[in-house]
């Protein structure tokens, strides 16, 4: 009988690098409560953590604070809770789910969209605000009141500016070089713009943890269906604290070979190794609390390229 190498994987995993709680509930709501519809009783999330270690009293000061900070939305039903996403937080999460599933297929049409602060409009806390937002959706501060992207997520910007506040103090333009003016060309921005060198560094931690585990999977997959949702939640985990520091710049623009590329498809094979396995573990649990917890939507399928 072969050995089921995955309780030791795990042991060894969120022993030498626990995940932090407060993400860790970002982490499951993302990938295994909203394409149940989104809303899970207390008791079930308990349940879910229980296996990385979050204890009761953890997991409830986790969840207190994501709703404080509008990630999470709480109702009660009598002496029992339940948490969803509040409308506010859901193109956010959509937008995260683009990034962490999609395959790296993005193209630059030879343009930048840049982000103009002139002339005082914005303050001191506005700008401070806007540069920290900006940064994490991936721009260049290309120099003082101008950000840059050359692949910019126009609705994802739209919703940045309106929740700074700021959508009526800037100008959004998009730029392309002018042919017959000899310059620079807007692909070296890229090198001025950006240090990818801890993106990539990140990414191929990522693929040196997790490439033995798909090697093992191959061989023997998880003893239960609660090890392959473990499985699978420490991979997205892992991969998505990667990718939010990636910039996602177009695939001309990045340094041949992009590490990014090779984690993605490794992140795609574990998954498909671990998803239908963990599928059972989380309607197992979110149905003793509410029996009608409905089946993944449809959309959950097309991760990673499609599931089946």
């Amino acid at each position: 009988m072969k050995k089921n190498h995955s309780p030791a994987w795990i042991d060894h995993f969120l022993a030498s690098d626990p995940p932090r709680s407060k993400s860790l509930v970002m982490t499951i709501f993302g990938d295994a409560i909203v394409p149940h519809g989104g809303v899970v009783w207390l008791g079930s999330l308990i349940e879910l953590l229980e296996p990385f270690g979050v204890n009761d009293r953890l997991l409830r000061t986790s969840v207190f604070r994501l709703a404080q900070e509008g990630w999470l939305g709480a109702q009660r039903d009598g002496r029992r809770s339940s948490y969803s996403m509040p409308a506010a937080a859901r193109g956010r999460f959509a937008r995260a789910s683009r990034r962490i599933y999609t395959p790296l297929t993005l193209r630059w049409d030879g343009s930048w969209t840049l982000v103009v602060s002139a002339g005082g409009a914005v303050d001191a806390a506005e700008r401070g605000m806007l540069r920290k937002e900006l940064l994490w959706q991936g721009y260049s501060i290309i120099g003082p009141g101008l950000a840059g992207h050359p692949a910019a997520d126009v609705e994802a910007l739209q919703e940045l500016l309106l929740r700074v506040g700021v959508q009526d103090k800037l100008y959004v333009c998009r730029a392309t070089a002018l042919a017959q003016v000899s310059t620079r060309p807007l692909s070296d921005l890229v090198a001025d713009g950006w240090d990818l060198s801890d993106v990539s560094a990140g990414y191929r931690q990522f693929i040196e943890r997790f490439e033995p585990l798909r090697a093992a999977l191959r061989d023997e997959p998880p003893g239960t269906p609660q090890q392959a949702f473990v499985i699978r939640t420490l991979l997205i985990h892992a991969y998505r604290r990667v990718q939010l520091h990636d910039p996602q710049l177009p695939v001309e623009l990045l340094p041949e070979p992009w590490p990014g590329a090779q984690a993605y498809e490794l992140a795609r094979a574990i998954y498909l190794l671990t998803y239908a396995a963990a599928e059972e573990h989380i309607m197992a649990t979110l149905r003793r609390e509410d029996s009608d917890a409905p089946e993944a939507e449809d959309a959950f399928y097309a991760r990673f390229g499609g599931l089946r």
